[in-house]
């Protein structure tokens, strides 16, 4: 007889009854941050379909670890250092395939040129900070998340981050303000 057969009624019941628990939280993960980790992936590669994939191999090694979740307060953060981690994955992989923006050809039904300027600014400008700055400040902005929460997973303090940000803003403005005086002096 196999392990199945002489397995009770009851104890399969009970596996299937955890089994099904497991996957009624992994459900709601994934309903409550799969938004929140796209937006977070976006920032970190800036490529649509790389962040959909860094999202859903987050949630796949979230699956396979799902019993190592202890507190569900937590989720987010752990959801997040898991994206992280896959995100710096594909870099010791292999080097990631770049493709020159002019060579492509983009219809644009976006904002106007105004607002994009603006924004390719902020984030060029985001981009140009120091990681220890960038990533602080994106984890609050884009994250929602508090200054405890972002120290923890930064293994730094509440004090640290708080002048991470502080700075990361100020630099922000410095250089937003540089470009916008160096846009005004070309004109006559």
């Amino acid at each position: 007889m196999s392990r199945r057969e002489n397995a009770s009624p009851g104890a399969t019941g009970r596996s299937a009854t955890a089994l099904g628990r497991h996957q009624a939280q992994f459900e709601q993960l994934v309903h409550t941050h799969s938004a929140e980790l796209y937006r977070h992936a976006y920032w970190l590669c800036g490529q649509e379909a790389l962040a959909q994939d860094l999202v859903q191999e987050t949630f796949l090694r979230a699956w396979r670890a799902l019993d190592s979740l202890r507190d569900g307060a937590a989720a987010k953060a752990w959801l997040l250092t898991i994206l992280r981690r896959e995100h710096a994955r594909l870099y010791e992989r292999k080097p990631m395939p770049s493709v020159d923006i002019d060579d492509l050809d983009l219809l644009d039904a976006g904002p106007g040129p105004e607002a994009r300027h603006d924004q390719a600014a902020l984030r060029a400008a985001i981009a140009r900070l120091e990681p220890k700055y960038r990533e602080p400040l994106v984890l609050q902005v884009l994250g929602g998340f508090s200054l405890a929460e972002i120290a923890r997973q930064l293994g730094s303090t509440e004090t640290a981050v708080m002048t991470q940000v502080f700075r990361a803003r100020q630099r922000l403005k410095a250089m937003l303000e540089g470009a916008t005086q160096e846009d005004n002096d070309g004109l006559p």
